[in-house]
This record gives structure tokens, sequence and C-alpha cells, in this order.
């Protein structure tokens, strides 16, 4: 009731009570006057107007209740929904609030065996580390005395290689001093080829060339003066000398153990007599066209025997002239200087 009065706040008039007014309209002709029946025609106009336009308000009203309804019905729809829902996500968070309360349990005891583990592993980083610096200490010696070898190892390639190069040229010094001494004696030998070997030999030793001349070939005995046939042998052997120019001559006299004969004049014993005989070989090799300067002369009297003094033919051979004909070495000391001082 209370929705219609507001709906509809103007009084419709029924059409039993319209037709009876409308029925006693010519009787209330008479005694109503114009004016009034204006008024109610107008006013019955009005009230018809009226209730159409409450119909069409009713309609509309009545199309907006049931979409209202639809819609509460709706809501109550989703209302359930959302109860039910609710629930469930009550449910799911108790379950989690739970899940979460034990997750946080076990949080706090693995924090605090976590917290024992780290005091441990603390202690252990701490050695560890320690262990790790000094490790680094040695690895930093270490890596210092490698660029120290380095840098070692480097001069000593450099010097290595210097040594090298100074090897290859004493080889080849060494190559070229024997090949003048085999081309000196074949030289030699082919001078004195005249000669009897068993007066005159020539051979190599200790990379020099020996010239053995007997006694029996140079002097007669006990005399200090050198025979026709020795000093032709010597010219011969002076020619050869004088054409090379780069070879040292030692003249070396030697006598057996004999004593010589006293009042000998000019000789007190055999070291005398070898140094004199030395002396004249020299003397007359210079003489036939050899530099002084390249010739020494020696006596080594009875001390260097190439035999035992106990026969006859054995002090002969100890009774000879040795000329040593050695090629001078400059080229070979220069590098060998040269080898030494790089050393120091």
């Amino acid at each position: 009731m209370g929705l219609f009065s507001v709906l509809f706040p103007v009084r419709i008039l029924s059409p039993a009570l319209l037709g009876l007014a409308l029925l006693a309209a010519p009787s209330l002709t008479g005694c109503v006057t114009a004016r009034k029946y204006d008024d109610l025609s107008a006013r019955q106009k009005a009230d018809a107007d009226g209730k159409a336009a409450a119909e069409r308000q009713l309609q509309a009203t009545t199309g907006q209740l049931q979409k209202a309804s639809d819609e509460l019905a709706q809501l109550r729809l989703t209302q359930k929904r959302l109860v039910t829902d609710s629930t469930e996500t009550g449910n799911a968070y108790r379950k989690t609030r739970s899940l979460y309360n034990d997750l946080n349990t076990s949080y706090d005891k693995l924090l605090k065996n976590s917290d024992r583990e780290l005091a441990n592993k603390s202690s252990d980083y701490n050695k560890v580390a320690k262990d790790l610096a000094r490790r680094e200490a040695e690895l930093g010696e270490l890596e210092t005395t490698l660029q120290k070898s380095k840098a070692a190892n480097d001069r000593l390639a450099a010097d290595l290689q210097t040594r090298e190069v100074r090897l290859t040229e004493l080889t080849k010094a060494l190559a070229d001093k024997d090949k003048a001494v085999d081309d000196l004696k074949a030289r030699v030998s082919k001078a004195l080829l005249s000669f009897n070997s068993s007066d005159l030999q020539v051979k190599l030793k200790d990379g020099k060339v020996y010239v053995s001349l007997s006694e029996q070939l140079l002097f007669k005995s006990g005399s200090t003066k050198v025979d026709p046939k020795g000093q032709e042998a010597l010219k011969k052997l002076a020619t050869v000398l004088q054409e090379q120019k780069d070879v040292n001559v030692v003249v070396e006299g030697h006598t057996d153990n004999v004593p010589i004969l006293r009042g000998t004049a000019g000789l007190t014993d055999n070291w005398d007599l070898s140094a004199l005989r030395a002396t004249e070989i020299a003397r007359l090799l210079t003489t036939a066209g050899v530099s002084p300067e390249r010739v020494t002369a020696s006596g080594r009297g009875q001390y260097v025997p190439v035999a035992p003094n106990d026969s006859p033919q054995n002090k002969a051979m100890n009774r000879r002239t040795e000329i040593i004909l050695t090629p001078k070495l400059n080229e070979l000391f220069k590098i060998l200087d040269g080898n030494s001082a790089a050393g120091k």
C-alpha cells in the first residue's frame, strides 16, 4: 500500500462513479452553471490523463522492479558463491597458515643450526684464508724467482749464442791450424825427402811438426859445428820456412847420458853441449833467411831422452836435435781471449 501511495499520489475515480456522474449531468444542468460544468469536464479529462500516465508509470516501474528482482537473485547467487569461496579460501588460509607456522618453526631450527654451522665454517674459512694468503705469498716469491730465472736464462741464452758463435770460429781456426800443420809437414817432408830416414824424421805431435835430426847427420862427436851434409838439410828446411812466415821455430838440442870429455873447450857438461848445438843450428837457419825473431834455441841436455840409455843404439837415438815448427796461433788466441772475456 505504501508503494502504491507513492506511485499514485492522485486519486482515480472508478468507471461506475464516472458513469453516474455523467447520467446525472442532464438533471443537474439546470442547477449547475456552465462554468462548473467546464470545470468538471476539465477535471475529468485531467483525471483520465493522469490515469494513463499512472498506468504507463506503473508498467515502467513494474519492469524496473522485475529487473531489480533479477539482479537481486543474481546477487544472491553471487553472494552464495562468495560465501562458498570464502569458506574454501578460509580453509586454504588456515592450511596455509598452519604450513607457514611449520615452515617458520623449521626455519628457526635451521637458523639456529646455521648459526652453529656458520661459526664452524667461519673458523674453517679463516684457516683456509690464512693458508691461501700464505700460498699467495709463496706464489709471489715463486713468480719473482721465475722472473729472475727467466732474466738469467735470457742472459745465458744470449751468452750461449755468443759462445756458439765463438766456438764456431774456434773450430774453424783449429781446423785451419790443423790444415796448416799438415801442409807444413808435407812441405818439409818433400824438401827433406833425399835424406836417410834413419838420420832425419818428420812427424806430427801435439799439433806441431817435429823435424828430428840425428847427431850423425849434423855433428861429429863432441863438436858444436854442423857438418856440410847437415848444413844442406838446414838450408832446404830454411827455404820452406821462408815461405811459411806464420811458423815459429824452436831448436832443441839433446844428448845421451855419457859425460863429455874433460877439457873440452867452453863445455862443462852435456847441457852446454846441447845448448851450443841448438844455438849453432838456429844461427844457420837465420843465415839461410829465416827471421831471427821466429827462432828460439834451447838446450835440453840428457834430460828428455826418447829411449833408455842402456845400449849404443838407444844412446844414438837420444843424441839428436829437434826442430819444432809451430804455426802462429794469433787468431786462435784472439778467439780464446774473447771467450775468456765473455765468461767474466
